[in-house]
């Protein structure tokens, strides 16, 4: 596809809307409604060694107008203007969660909704935690709980954990690098 002009309709603080007229790939036109949004980092916080028999993991309850309700989520947050994700990551890690990683790893990159919207969250996962003072933003109502990594394949699989890039980044873990089964 080819951009041929684009149109700003509605700026605010965390995002962007455009009105993009593109050119397909058949050589038609059209209008496609973008949510612009400058990405953000997510990241799944351990509070024991990824070796351990069962460890733990932070995650938070986390009111969401959007879902109408309470949700699981882990430590996330939009980047700031310039920002790397490493930081960003940290930064979460340390205003919402209350502690500081000593090792944070990529995961991977994914595409929230690339159906209207060009937003990409960086995944991570983090060791050697400390606890330090959080820090929470006016808008955040969140609850922190520690959970066993056995809990946690039983909390995705009854349905408890619906959020995206919780979900993701909680199962690429299963995947590659906690060897047990949650």
């Amino acid at each position: 596809m080819t951009l041929l002009n684009t149109t700003r309709v509605y700026s605010g603080r965390r995002i962007n809307v455009d009105l993009d007229r593109v050119r397909f790939p058949d050589g038609s036109t059209g209008q496609l409604e973008m949510v612009r949004h400058p990405g953000a980092a997510a990241v799944v916080p351990f509070l024991d060694a990824l070796a351990s028999t069962d460890p733990r993991v932070i995650l938070f309850r986390q009111y969401r107008w959007a879902a109408e309700g309470m949700l699981w989520e882990i430590p996330a947050g939009t980047l700031d203007p310039g920002e790397a994700p490493e930081h960003c990551a940290q930064r979460e890690l340390r205003e919402e969660a209350g502690v500081k990683a000593a090792d944070l790893v990529r995961l991977t990159t994914i595409f929230t909704t690339p159906g209207f919207t060009d937003e990409r969250i960086h995944l991570f996962a983090a060791t050697g935690l400390t606890r330090v003072p959080a820090a929470r933003e006016a808008d955040e109502f969140i609850e922190t709980v520690d959970v066993r990594w056995s809990e946690v394949g039983r909390m995705l699989r009854d349905g408890r954990i619906q959020d995206g890039k919780t979900m993701t980044a909680l199962m690429w873990m299963n995947c590659f690098a906690v060897s047990r089964e949650p």
